[in-house]
């Protein structure tokens, strides 16, 4: 059945990307949707590979026009995905990939309940703030301040975790790659879904290695 909309959340930090892109490799007709950004690009990052950068002025021109399915203002900059990326992949036959933030994913939620939200999050505080702690090098931005920030951030969309249908500690990351897979393909209806896998993911069955996460991270604040 193509058309579904799968979104996908996730503090920075937790991996979300390496998972992803493992994911993808291994189930076909996904399609990954590119949002639009008016931050920088970093690194190697390339306009329509990453992301579509745009400055604040073509953002909000599109804002206006209605030209997003969701948009967020994250860190001082806009991000957003385009209401064609939706239509453009069932026209294609696949399912649309939806690689976005708390804000946006809430957006989606109230206009789209049918889509399949899943958040990834790290399984401790400590390995939390060490990925940061890589990224923010890799990046160039090893400010106490700007990692105090993340971290502080990565508590508050932890929240919001209960609101959404499936939720995969990234621990393992081979054993978080099979979980995704599992539940895409019980999504779809698929005669080779591992559908008990797939149940241990759902927020409301509470596994093991979810409780614990959220514990590590309750005990932290």
């Amino acid at each position: 059945m193509a058309g579904i909309l799968f979104i996908i959340s996730a503090p920075s930090g937790s991996g979300k990307s390496t998972l992803v892109s493992q994911v993808r490799s291994l189930v076909e007709g996904l399609e990954f949707s590119i949002s639009y950004t008016t931050r920088q690009p970093r690194g190697s990052e390339e306009d329509g590979r990453e992301y579509h950068f745009i400055n604040r002025a073509e953002f909000e021109r599109m804002i206006a026009a209605g030209g997003f399915l969701e948009w967020a203002e994250v860190f001082g900059n806009y991000y957003g995905t385009a209401v064609a990326a939706l239509a453009h992949a069932k026209a294609a036959g696949r399912d649309l990939l939806l690689d976005i933030d708390v804000q946006g994913a809430m957006q989606i939620m109230q206009k789209r309940p049918e889509a399949v939200s899943i958040f990834i999050m790290p399984p401790t505080p400590e390995v939390l703030e060490r990925r940061l702690r890589n990224r923010s090098e890799a990046e160039k931005m090893t400010s106490e301040d700007v990692i105090g920030v993340r971290l502080r951030e990565a508590q508050k969309e932890l929240d919001r975790l209960r609101e959404y249908r499936y939720a995969i500690v990234n621990d393992d990351l081979d054993v978080a790659v099979s979980e995704m897979k599992a539940l895409v393909l019980t999504e779809r209806g698929d005669p080779d879904a591992d559908v008990a896998l797939a149940a241990t993911c759902l927020t409301s069955a509470g596994s093991p290695r979810l409780v614990h996460a959220l514990e590590s991270f309750k005990a932290a604040q």
